[in-house]
């Protein structure tokens, strides 16, 4: 079973860059591709979205460029000692290079630092800050950042309504006698297609079909798009996340609903609600960003940290379970503690 830990590793500072443009899911004129089965009313009580953060120019790593920037600053860290960086989206700048060797370049990282993408989706933070984690551990880098997020652009002019783009910054470091983290991850592939984007790829390339649009769950989409297998992903998600949680706490014998904050994926209201009733919590506890930012995908986590815990923990010993849970179909829990972090103010970037 996929469980570890990393001790000796902790989380400075936590940043979130968003498009500085809001779209809302109740102005028709604000939004395309609501299913026919719903009224943007309707879709707001069910998903929880009603305003998202959309750029037609922003890719992921200017966010995340944004995101780091800030955080770098606010820590005083020196780039030069940044050994590490990490990208983790579904939207890269291009297919070769990876985004992260163009990060390191465009952050002024030095050329000695290593640096690797990642092309996880909902469950990518929890990944990526095992991987930065594992780099870490034995003391030889010090310091490395963690850059996630996702921020699709437009194709034919259209958005999906239940997601926003965000790219976040998590600054990891080596510390001796931290508790680090204890992860639990899953992977499924067998539900491969259940989130997918069909064309594109080396196994279905680019062709005039591509662009045709077909409905899919009373949506209109082409092949270059994101479609979902909606009831399959809800029984996934639903069933998956409290084991997760609920195994992690088994394995390394804590009782999790000790910890002060449980941060899941903003998949959508109505499957976290159900999420949180089967892991009996208190929902004070379990905050989200879905109403201002919608389903940012991997960014969704430290999204939340940012815009909804900023100045309520920074200064005490706090306990964080986050689990992250979708594409692949793939799922990661990691369960850690923080004191003394740094939590940026939230960045809002305006159109290149």
């Amino acid at each position: 079973m996929a469980f570890f830990e990393f001790k000796n590793v902790r989380i400075a500072g936590i940043a979130a860059g968003v498009p500085k443009q809001v779209f809302s899911n109740l102005h028709p004129h604000e939004t395309d591709s609501i299913s026919s089965e719903y009224s943007p009313e309707d879709f707001v009580k069910v998903t929880g979205v009603e305003e998202r953060r959309v750029s037609d120019t922003l890719t992921t790593s200017d966010l995340c460029y944004e995101a780091a920037e800030r955080l770098i600053a606010d820590l005083g860290w020196e780039k030069s000692e940044i050994e590490a960086l990490i990208f983790v989206s579904q939207t890269a700048d291009y297919w070769l290079p990876a985004t992260s060797c163009i990060l390191q370049d465009r952050l002024g990282l030095s050329k000695e630092c290593y640096a690797s993408d990642c092309s996880l989706g909902c469950s990518g933070w929890v990944y990526g800050l095992s991987q930065v984690a594992s780099l870490l551990a034995t003391g030889e880098i010090k310091k490395a950042l963690l850059l996630v997020g996702d921020a699709k652009k437009r194709i034919q002019g259209t958005h999906d309504p239940l997601f926003g783009h965000a790219g976040t910054a998590t600054a990891v470091e080596f510390k001796d006698g931290a508790e680090g983290f204890q992860f639990h991850f899953g992977t499924d592939g067998s539900g491969f297609d259940a989130i997918i984007v069909p064309d594109g790829g080396s196994r279905n390339q680019v062709s005039p079909a591509s662009f045709e649009l077909e409905e899919v769950e009373g949506k209109m989409v082409n092949r270059l798009q994101t479609r979902m297998k909606g009831m399959d992903v809800f029984s996934f998600g639903i069933t998956t996340a409290p084991k997760s949680v609920k195994k992690l706490g088994e394995h390394y014998g804590f009782d999790y609903q000790q910890a002060d904050y449980f941060v899941f994926h903003q998949a959508n209201m109505k499957m976290n609600n159900m999420i949180v009733k089967k892991l009996k919590l208190d929902t004070e506890k379990v905050p989200s960003c879905m109403y201002h930012f919608g389903n940012t995908s991997s960014a969704s986590i430290p999204l939340t940290i940012v815009s909804e815990l900023k100045g309520k923990f920074e200064d005490k010993p706090t306990k964080f379970v986050c689990c992250g849970f979708g594409v692949g179909l793939s799922w990661g829990t990691v369960a850690f503690e923080t004191e003394n972090i740094h939590i940026s103010d939230l960045v809002e970037v305006a159109e290149h």
